[in-house]
């Protein structure tokens, strides 16, 4: 298993996250979407400009500009 960054993820790959480096306000953020260490994610997909990225996350779809996924350190398989 290796870690990658959230952002260089492809379509319907699977991983868990493993860090969220961001602080502040947009750290609180992207916590409270509930994505925190150990939360399983797929990507489903990207717009044209490869931004934004769609994630699967509990149940849910939710998506995320690639500045966002920057700070997110993903374990994939």
């Amino acid at each position: 298993m290796k870690h990658i960054n959230l952002r260089l993820m492809e379509k319907n790959q699977t991983g868990t996250i493993v860090s969220v480096k961001a602080t502040g306000v947009l750290g609180r953020r992207i916590r409270e979407m509930g994505l925190v260490p150990g939360t399983n994610i797929t990507i489903k997909g990207r717009a044209p400009l490869n931004d934004p990225v769609a994630l699967r996350v509990m149940g849910g779809t939710l998506t995320l500009r690639n500045n966002e996924a920057d700070f997110i350190v993903v374990n994939v398989e």
